[in-house]
């Protein structure tokens, strides 16, 4: 019964089943999918709600640094406190370990409100441009 508010959603990336349904992820797939949709969501992007999705990706030219690191975090974490009321964000980190490559990776430490369970999230970003 708990894992009933965890809710239903359309699989991401959207695909279709082999009967010609439009696959459904559910649970923590679907917490975990949605974490994923607000972190790939630019501010402004979505027309009918642009206030939705996280500030990240302002930041992709910025050079990769303490004070970029923090920001990232910063930026994660107020978006998933907003948009993602089903988990307890228990950490945000930002680290670079390739960032000669551009790569960012954003680990999220999280609680699933109905459920007590502990979840966690890596999520690679990528300053592509002139962020070294």
């Amino acid at each position: 019964m708990a894992k009933e508010f965890l809710g239903v959603g359309w699989k991401f990336p959207v695909s279709v089943t082999a009967d010609g349904r439009i696959a459904l992820a559910a649970d923590e797939t679907d917490i975990q999918e949605a974490i994923r949709i607000i972190l790939q969501t630019a501010k402004g992007e979505r027309v009918m709600r642009p206030d939705f999705g996280c500030g990240i990706h302002t930041l992709v030219f910025d050079s990769i640094n303490t004070a970029t690191l923090t920001l990232v975090e910063n930026s994660v974490r107020e978006a998933l406190l907003v948009y993602e009321p089903r988990i307890e964000l228990l950490g945000v980190k930002a680290s670079a370990p390739r960032a000669d490559e551009g790569e960012l990776l954003i680990e999220i430490d999280y609680r699933v409100r109905a459920t007590n369970s502990r979840a966690n999230l890596v999520y690679p970003f990528y300053f592509r441009e002139g962020g070294l």
